[in-house]
């Protein structure tokens, strides 16, 4: 039980480390989260400061899921846990919320979409790949990052009801009820969005610029 509570806290801190707002002090001398949508992550990155910060934001916020799932196979091998599975999930959910809810940036933080891909591709790359092409797709024909990334959130629980291979950790627990949380995270932070796009009012993304 320590172990899986050391794992939590250890992945909160990882994903309380947001980019976008140190990134956006340091190279445009504000916050991120006081221009634009007022969300800290890469889109608004996109429209507040520039192409540079915000593939640099995402490369960041994707690499912090990437960190808290290996870290997590590192104790469960090193503690010879029986159910690793669970502590790659626990280190998941963990590192999400601490993006959305960062203790160091008064828990105002992102909708955890690049994180969570992070974590997707080392949970099990395949569903990893299948969630990034179709939102990137959707991005693309709808120009709106908001429907891509929650229409993927929703794929990823189907998926691990069919997908049934390339798990970095097979054994123990299922991954369904993991993927079922991280998917309500995702839809819950982009809330407004959907609201937005239900109204047909949400923002687009141009594509020329």
């Amino acid at each position: 039980m320590a172990l899986w509570i050391i794992m939590g806290i250890i992945a909160y801190v990882i994903g309380s480390i947001n980019f976008s707002v140190i990134l956006s002090k340091k190279i445009a001398g504000f916050d991120v989260r006081e221009k634009g949508s007022g969300n800290a992550g890469t889109t608004n990155m996109l429209r507040s400061v520039g192409k540079g910060a915000a593939a640099l934001t995402l490369i960041c916020d994707v690499l912090k899921g990437v960190i808290a799932i290996v870290i997590a196979i590192i104790l469960g091998n090193i503690f010879q846990v029986e159910d690793k599975a669970l502590l790659v999930q626990i280190a998941g959910v963990a590192v999400v919320l601490g993006h959305t809810f960062p203790i160091f940036f008064g828990f105002k933080g992102g909708k955890g979409v690049a994180t969570s891909l992070g974590i997707l591709l080392m949970t099990n790359w395949q569903i990893g790949l299948i969630c990034l092409v179709f939102a990137l797709v959707l991005m693309i024909l709808t120009r709106m990052v908001s429907l891509g990334s929650c229409m993927a959130a929703v794929l990823f629980p189907i998926l691990t009801l069919f997908i049934r291979e390339n798990y970095i950790v097979s054994e123990g627990s299922s991954y369904f009820v993991y993927s079922i949380i991280l998917a309500v995270i995702v839809l819950y932070n982009h809330r407004s969005n959907i609201k937005r796009i239900l109204n047909g009012t949400e923002n687009k993304l141009s594509f020329k610029k």
